[in-house]
């Protein structure tokens, strides 16, 4: 098959997310065809550069999420009849995302559903006109439509008291997030060309397989490991946009991932806690398939089957140093550890994630940890040591990752906020007996294989330490379950072959919507996978229209890469 694969900030970037797991994905299916469509969150995730790609990877394309430049945003602007277009689609927007739901005059949450679609294509269809939306979404006109949908009857209570600074700060999210819509990528070139588009998440970058459905009936795949509307919600919480903006952006976030539900031919959540988010979202149940991520199990092998169970006092504690892994009822914790166990020891292994409130919470916890467990000496004069540490990876005392697992025999989870536990599941490789907190899909990963207490208790995850460290025998019992359900669950196996029979179900039910040919326009001889011929139930394409119809050219921006064999070896 050929894959459209869509991604927002990560693959095939050296940094961002899942960029592991989607080259894994791509490596592991090397029978199939993988054009990679792919939005950047930053200039210096860019200035990185990409991952070495395989032969598989036909072609990339990229467009940047974090600017664009002076033609796109101040460019020509639109003829009378094309401002009158962008007033309507874009007003219609924003009436339904401004709508409260309460209102009888606005129909069911259906008819909004459908009144969201129907702007949405109708802007897309615009942008392949005209040659772009940036310039329209950031003009005065723009503002002054939001405005107008505020004020109107039935509109949201927090939306009714915005102001101009309110409503420009959201027309600039709202360009941000519907810059999808102004990229070329949809012609019998592009997505249009592929048999099913693969989005590795929600929010923007699933707009172009919307659109590729819309436009061409391509089949839509959509995976979330992380919810990107919690994500979303998370960050509309920030103190620099006031109440009426955040309630616009919540509202259209929310709608959008609606869309992405309704229209996406099969859902796969990570997990769980994922799963409950998009069925509360709208997402059908008859369309989710639970995949679990794919991790390297091969590189905690060593560990997990050598039989020195680690230091028997000491907890270890692995991840990204930030609030929301709550280090603070954790040196709390271990506090009333020491009461009981005087011996014990605490290895924080970990660096800050990035900006200045992880680095402030990074030394308020050095602090914390100085004043309540002073540096203990065994003599007058002796130098004392503090039975807390915190080291990074690289560093002599954990030079690998594998190799902190290995100093411990208890591994400690203390978050209050936690989508899937990375650093539980490797911990479950090594064979180490675990304590969490009871957040996101903790106890989905676990099972029965370690201890979980509620979040934001230091005495009860305190009791669950101390009584690890006092029962050998019980330690080495989850340990080994541990294992084995990790190596059963939590494979890169596991998950290449979930996506397998996962890619050849749906193209088993979808039409074929193009003949494969060669380069000089003959038939291809078994060009189109057979699934694609197997009867069943077909899949209504949505919209209409060609592919390449009225294309008008596309932004500068947004950058294509045919791959030439400099890239087939490059990082760059």
């Amino acid at each position: 098959m050929r894959i459209g694969l869509l991604t927002e900030g990560g693959y095939p970037y050296v940094s961002g997310d899942a960029r592991l797991w989607c080259d894994r994905l791509v490596r592991g299916l090397g029978q199939h065809e993988f054009d990679i469509y792919a939005l950047s969150r930053s200039e210096r995730q860019e200035a990185q550069g990409w991952i070495e790609l395989p032969p598989q990877v036909e072609r990339v394309r990229t467009a940047p999420l974090w600017m664009v430049d002076d033609d796109a945003a101040f460019g020509a602007g639109y003829g009378r009849r094309a401002r009158r277009r962008f007033a309507e689609c874009f007003g219609e927007l924003a009436a339904v995302v401004c709508d409260s739901g309460v209102s009888g005059e606005s129909g069911s949450s259906g008819a909004l559903a459908d009144r969201f679609s129907s702007a949405l294509h109708g802007l897309a269809e615009l942008a392949m006109d005209e040659g772009g939306l940036v310039a329209a979404l950031r003009s005065e006109a723009a503002v002054r439509v939001l405005e107008s949908a505020c004020r109107a009857p039935g509109a949201l209570r927090a939306a009714r008291t915005a102001r101009v600074p309110d409503l420009l700060a959201v027309a600039g999210h709202l360009e941000r997030a519907l810059r999808p819509l102004s990229l070329d990528w949809y012609g019998d070139d592009g997505l249009g060309a592929v048999d099913l588009c693969h989005a590795t998440s929600g929010g923007p970058a699933a707009l172009p397989g919307l659109l590729a459905k819309h436009f061409s009936g391509v089949p839509l795949l959509v995976t979330e490991y992380g919810v990107q509307l919690r994500a979303h919600y998370l960050a509309t919480g920030d103190d620099a946009l006031s109440a009426p903006a955040r309630a616009l952006l919540t509202s259209f976030h929310g709608k959008l991932a609606a869309e992405v539900y309704r229209r996406a031919t099969i859902i796969t959540p990570g997990n769980t806690h994922a799963r409950r988010w998009q069925e509360r979202c709208g997402a059908e149940r008859a369309k989710l398939r639970t995949v679990y991520p794919g991790m390297e199990a091969s590189r905690f092998a060593d560990v997990g089957e050598r039989e020195d169970p680690g230091d028997p006092d000491t907890l270890l504690w692995v991840g990204r140093i930030e609030p929301a892994k709550d280090l603070i009822s954790l040196l709390h914790a271990f506090a009333e550890v020491r009461k009981e166990e005087p011996k014990a020891r605490l290895r924080i292994v970990g660096a800050p994630a990035e900006g200045p409130e992880a680095a402030a919470y990074l030394a308020h916890c050095r602090a914390l940890a100085a004043q309540l467990f002073p540096d203990e000496a065994q003599g007058a004069h002796a130098v004392g040591d503090n039975p807390v540490s915190f080291e990074e990876i690289g560093t002599p005392e954990a030079p690998e990752l594998e190799d902190a697992y290995a100093a411990g025999s208890v591994v400690i989870l203390s978050s209050v906020v936690e989508g899937f536990p990375i650093s539980l599941v490797e911990a479950m490789f090594c064979g180490r007996a675990t304590v969490s907190t009871d957040v996101g899909a903790v106890v989905e990963v676990i099972g029965g294989t370690g201890l979980v207490v509620p979040p934001r208790n230091p005495r009860a995850l305190a009791e669950a330490c101390v009584a690890l460290l006092r029962d050998a025998g019980r330690r080495e019992r989850l340990g080994a379950a541990a294992r084995a359900r990790a190596l059963e669950l939590f494979t890169v196996e596991q998950n290449i072959e979930a996506f397998r029979g996962i890619y050849l179900e749906i193209v088993s039910h979808c039409p074929v919507h193009r003949e494969a040919v060669d380069d000089t326009g003959e038939p291809v001889p078994f060009g189109n996978p057979a699934e694609a011929y197997v009867p069943g139930r077909w899949a209504v394409a949505a919209g209409g229209g060609d592919a390449g119809s009225g294309s008008g050219g596309g932004p500068s921006w947004a950058r294509e890469t045919d791959r030439p064999e400099q890239l087939k070896g490059a990082g760059v």
